[in-house]
């Protein structure tokens, strides 16, 4: 039984040799590549992490002077973020603080050339939307209008749409295209929260164009509810 034994335990090593000749290098090749392929996925999240921290100290710096209204300053650190760390979202953020303080000083080309920046190169499409829409803003106060629409076009991120057709609207109004202007805010109406306060302004505009939006059901039905007591009470009256 025991030398049986043995010659199965033989056999089964004989065959796991021949297994290992002939299949050995690959495997040998295939863990290899597994184990420097999750050592580099582990390197890359590091250096993620690493570049992230770097990027927001130097955010950090921006900040500071464009709340001190230091213009050249963030100007000089946009720019040093934009070479170093140009894919963080550290960098889009500094770009729209760096053109929103250009606007302060009254340098909308400075302004605009930052929010190019972030819409050509935001790795999220919220970023460039943002960036797009208030660059849109600026070429509507220099009566830009062509440019502004395609900045418009371009902004694509569906979380703002309705703010993108409040803007369509204000490009359309200014070039006395009431009837597109009007139909751009109905768009933004429609599509805007109908919890947010801005939805009021917007509202204002269409009541202005002669078209404000059709009351809530909700509403009406409870404007035409109170006034069936007042009818009886006219009519008890006479």
């Amino acid at each position: 039984m025991a030398t049986h034994l043995d010659f199965e335990e033989q056999e089964q090593l004989d065959q796991l040799k021949h297994f290992w000749q002939r299949h050995g290098n690959l495997i040998t090749w295939l863990l290899v590549a597994a184990l420097g392929a999750y050592a580099a996925w582990q390197g890359w999240h590091w250096w993620q992490r690493d570049q992230s921290v770097k990027a927001g100290a130097m955010f950090d710096e921006l900040e500071r002077a464009a709340q001190a209204g230091d213009a050249d300053k963030t100007d000089r650190v946009f720019t040093d973020l934009k070479s170093r760390y140009p894919r963080t979202a550290f960098t889009q953020q500094a770009g729209l603080l760096a053109a929103k303080l250009q606007l302060d000083k009254d340098k909308p080309e400075a302004a605009l050339a930052a929010f190019s920046w972030v819409a050509d190169h935001a790795v999220e499409t919220s970023y460039q939307t943002l960036a797009r829409l208030r660059a849109a803003g600026v070429l509507l106060d220099q009566k830009k209008y062509d440019v502004a629409l395609k900045q418009l076009d371009a902004a694509t991120s569906p979380e703002f749409t309705a703010l993108v057709a409040d803007r369509r609207g204000d490009v359309a109004l200014a070039q006395g295209k009431t009837a597109d202007a009007t139909a751009a805010y109905q768009r933004a109406w429609k599509a805007m929260d109908s919890k947010l306060d801005y939805r009021r302004l917007i509202e204002a505009k269409l009541t202005a164009l002669g078209a404000a939006p059709d009351a809530p059901v909700a509403v009406a039905s409870a404007s035409a509810a109170s006034a069936v007591p007042a009818a009886s009470a006219v009519e008890g009256g006479r």
